[in-house]
């Protein structure tokens, strides 16, 4: 049989070079990019946003808008320069020669048509073929990305889809027409590790059975040691190393791929060591990493928890039939209980689903918890009337995954920042000014950024804009949701550092959210695992990395991407099925869990 090197490539860039139209010049943000891709190869673009990899994924597919950007070079498909053709001679080969997964599926799926017939129009606009066909068709691409009863869920929407069935829809509609080359832009970023290695291991299984290509762009130097060939390394619009997988992980010789390894958390890598540990940092100027092995404090021993949770439940209605009766219940977060103290850091994480969101919001009360005891800083949450919450909530702040739909678009950042103080009453607008531009500067942004739209400022940048403004009301507990998923290696890397830091300077306790083992790994003092709403085992973030006792916390470390090219081939075997339902029908009473002590302080569930 051939290596993927030793057939005719089924794609070849040569000098590539794309333009933005900034006024009256041009500026270019990907610079004579050169590489080819064989059947069955996949080759990884990595860098960090800004790097020019998705452009340079847009530019092969002809997705920039025309008016605003240039693209010079040559791109062959299959003998044909793309570049050359015009729309309707392009719009034959997206899709069909040609086909790109994106990072978020629920922008590229029309929430108004069942997925079935998305996928369907994927069919039918590049072959001749019946309605009876493109539907058997469409079921039997369901079943190929392992969607349990493909036949059931031809006819539902998106927004009935999990995140990693919404992917694998993705998938399926990418694969219709069986195209010669897959280009994959950030699939799986904002997926559980589960998910995540679930859609890895599907592209590897299908890319073998059907000879494709694929294209794989990420920053994720974890997934691109589990799926690449050969690997090119981007930095600021160059292509600064290009090698096979295994040289450019043993031997990189370009600083800004070693600074990119070395930022990358790494499961394990915390094995021995009681306290968190800061992040090396890569200089988004230089592309050099500077390290910064600092340790953080442990919270003082005896103080009394700021926030006890006891038996909190959460369950949310399903109403059906005409009259909109109560017909069953979402057991989001079911019994949970945990402490948390001034200086403290406690990781929830899991899958989606799992309820972990839930209950972070059931603590600030953003949704109505069913049941239990809350305490915050000794006072009860769960007795407060509205007035008396919003209160309570200069106590606890919440900072989300998302800081642009956080922010107010048409509020400059100065305001925005300045909004919660002045609500509360804590001062003129002078002193909330002062205050916003003292917060700004610790957070590392220059205060005269204040009259700035959030628009103006990258991701990383809007998450401590957000973060300054929960610590506006100087809380004494914040709870980061996702707070760091989205972002790429160094900015996520600065935004722990920064929440590190802060910890120390105001004795902040956090209740940090999230699904990377790696990154919880390195910033936690306890962790507790979630399932189906309840926690399955809770304990040091030590005791439980070093010797995890649930199972499913051992799947989930089992499913982190290792940036280790000698995994390439493995087969995590992790199972296809999707999480079980938390819905529950009424009546339900759901059995008391019982835990046993492992170690001092790491309880598992029974």
């Amino acid at each position: 049989m051939d290596t993927p090197a030793a057939q005719p490539p089924v794609l070849s860039v040569n000098d590539l070079t794309t333009s933005f139209r900034l006024g009256d010049r041009w500026k270019s943000v990907v610079r004579n990019l050169s590489f080819s891709i064989a059947p069955r190869e996949t080759v990884a673009i990595v860098g960090e946003s800004g790097s020019g990899k998705s452009v340079t994924s847009l530019s092969i597919m002809q997705l920039l808008p025309k008016y605003s950007s240039r693209i010079e070079g040559k791109v062959y498909l299959g003998g044909r320069d793309l570049l050359t053709l015009d729309a309707e001679d392009m719009r034959k080969v997206r899709g069909n020669e040609i086909a790109m997964i994106f990072q978020e599926p629920m922008t590229s799926l029309n929430p108004i048509y069942p997925i079935g017939r998305q996928i369907a129009e994927a069919i039918t606009c590049h072959r001749k073929i019946s309605k009876a066909e493109a539907r058997a068709e469409v079921i039997r691409l369901l079943d190929k990305v392992r969607i349990p009863n493909a036949n059931g869920r031809f006819d539902e929407y998106p927004h009935q889809l999990s995140g990693g069935m919404r992917q694998r829809v993705m998938i399926a509609m990418a694969l219709a027409s069986k195209p010669k080359l897959l280009i994959a832009d950030e699939p799986t970023t904002a997926l559980d590790v589960t998910i995540q290695g679930q859609i890895l291991d599907l592209i590897k299984a299908l890319q073998e059975e059907e000879g494709m290509a694929v294209l794989f762009i990420t920053h994720d130097m974890g997934v691109v040691a589990e799926v690449a060939d050969r690997t090119i390394v981007m930095f600021r619009g160059d292509a600064v190393e290009t090698g096979a997988t295994d040289d450019i992980f043993k031997r990189g010789k370009h600083h800004y791929t070693r600074a990119l390894l070395s930022a990358v958390p790494k499961l394990g890598s915390m094995a021995g060591r009681e306290r968190p540990m800061h992040f090396p940092v890569i200089d988004v100027v230089t592309g050099r990493a500077t390290q910064d092995e600092r340790e953080a404090v442990l919270p003082a021993a005896g103080q009394r928890p700021v926030l006890e949770v006891r038996n909190l439940t959460t369950r949310f209605d399903i109403r059906s039939g005409l009259l909109g009766r109560k017909s069953g219940a979402v057991h989001a977060v079911e019994d949970v209980s945990f402490d948390l103290k001034p200086g403290e850091t406690l990781s929830l994480v899991g899958e989606s689903g799992c309820g972990k969101s839930t209950t972070g919001r059931s603590i600030t009360r953003l949704v109505e918890p069913t049941a239990g005891t809350i305490l915050l800083d000794g006072n009860d949450v769960m007795g407060l009337r509205r007035g008396q919450l919003r209160k309570m909530r200069r106590t606890v702040q919440m900072v989300f995954q998302d800081p642009f739909a956080s922010l107010d678009p048409r509020m400059t950042i100065g305001p925005a920042v300045m909004e919660p103080f002045i609500a509360h009453g804590l001062g003129t607008k002078l002193q909330a000014r002062d205050k916003a531009a003292d917060l700004l500067t610790r957070v590392g942004l220059n205060p005269d950024l204040m009259r700035r739209y959030p628009h103006e400022f990258s991701g990383g940048q809007r998450q401590r804009i957000a973060i300054a403004r929960s610590l506006m009301l100087d809380p004494k507990v914040i709870v980061a949701d996702e707070a760091v998923s989205a972002l790429d290696v160094s900015i996520k890397a600065q935004v722990c550092n920064l929440l590190l830091d802060l910890q120390q300077s105001f004795n902040l306790a956090y209740l940090f959210i999230s699904h990377d083992m790696a990154v919880v790994e390195r910033v936690s003092h306890r962790v507790a695992v979630m399932y189906l709403g309840e926690i399955v085992e809770i304990g040091p973030r030590q005791a439980v990395f070093d010797h995890p006792q649930h199972a499913y916390t051992r799947k989930l470390m089992a499913a982190v991407p290792v940036p280790d090219p000698v995994r390439r081939n493995l087969k995590r075997s992790i199972a296809t099925d999707e999480i079980k339902s938390p819905v529950q029908s009424i009546g339900y009473v759901p059995p008391k869990r019982q835990y046993r002590e492992v170690s001092l302080g790491h309880l598992v569930q029974v």
